[in-house]
């Protein structure tokens, strides 16, 4: 392909932006979530809260992409059967958005417990349980280089959960943190990959566009977001007001999260899974060097054996799969 067909925004091509906006926003979400739990200064915000915030900023930015789409001007009789009407398939998202409010909520959880190099490093779990819930619900056959990824994966992400004492201050209060967050990561991890597969099964399905399915997908997010608000923060939020604890880090956390989703969408689009796993081995990188120096995060010889072998599944898991060769019978002339 030319440079005259690569798609370009401000003459670079869009496949190189949205690989360092994906590099930038893997970074930065798990490193601003993680210092706006510890930048509160009048109490600690409620997670559920900004999980509710982020979904609607998700929901206004997939509405009007939807309708800057339209090559034409839209009633709302149209609109409504777009997005709700009974041919839209609207009711399919109902699962996956149910599923990705409980994995962001989880998010934070996680966040709070571990230090930001570890959460990503034992978040790209996600791929395996992406990888299983593909084979049993997509039917989608994995080649053995692919399920040797896996096996690496899994033992990566072993190899990073083994203590260090170098790199904790306080072994009691550090141990239970771990425990609270790796299960956090481990629910968050199988949740993702249910609720990504769901979402592929449906689009695969379908003729909707792609923000048709994120705008219903962001909709239907703020119901059980909103219950999740009531029933867990509500007599709090009646007590200290919706915003309790808000700062500056975390509308930075709650634009992070709302955007993350947009921008995977983006590389999808103009990249591919080797470019975007080197993208997500560079967050993890970077995460790794700014715990250091934000969180007093020691990186233990463990943790870097561990990391290597978690950067280079990834590397493999994203490799194409080899074509397959198609033999031709060439007919023997002096056949009667």
């Amino acid at each position: 392909m030319s440079n005259t067909d690569t798609p370009m925004l401000w003459g670079v091509p869009l496949k190189h932006l949205s690989l360092l906006t994906l590099v930038v926003q893997n970074s930065m979400l798990v490193i601003v979530m993680k210092y706006s739990r510890k930048a509160e200064s009048d109490g600690p915000y409620l997670a559920s809260t900004a999980v509710l915030l982020s979904e609607l900023t998700k929901f206004i930015i997939c509405f009007l992409l939807h309708l800057r789409d339209r090559t034409s001007p839209i009633s709302r009789n149209q609109l409504y059967a777009d997005l709700l009407g009974p041919e839209s398939d609207a009711w399919k998202m109902m699962v996956p958005a149910a599923l990705y409010v409980i994995q962001n909520n989880l998010q934070y959880l996680a966040v709070t417990n571990l230090d930001p190099a570890t959460f990503q490093v034992s978040y790209q779990m996600k791929i395996l349980t992406t990888a299983v819930f593909s084979v049993l619900m997509l039917k989608k056959t994995l080649t053995r280089l692919k399920w040797l990824s896996l096996v690496l994966l899994t033992f990566g992400i072993a190899l990073v959960q083994i203590p260090s004492d170098s790199g904790k201050k306080d072994s009691e209060i550090t141990g239970l943190q771990s425990i609270i967050g790796l299960t956090a990561v481990a629910i968050a991890c199988v949740l993702s990959g249910l609720a990504g597969v769901w979402f592929e099964k449906v689009l695969k399905g379908s003729k909707a566009s792609l923000w048709v399915r994120n705008t219903q997908l962001s909709f239907f997010s703020l119901i059980p977001a909103f219950l999740g608000v009531y029933f867990m923060d509500g007599a709090a939020i009646a007590e200290n007001g919706f915003f309790q604890g808000y700062t500056a880090w975390t509308f930075g956390a709650i634009s992070c999260q709302a955007i993350g989703g947009l921008i995977v969408a983006l590389v999808v689009k103009y990249a591919d899974n080797i470019l975007k796993g080197f993208a997500t081995s560079i967050s993890i990188i970077l995460s790794a060097i700014a715990s250091v120096f934000l969180f007093e995060f020691h990186i233990s010889a463990i943790f870097c054996v561990g990391s290597t072998v978690v950067l280079y599944a990834t590397h493999l898991y994203g490799l194409p799969d080899p074509i397959p060769i198609e033999y031709t019978k060439v007919k023997n002339t002096q056949d009667p």
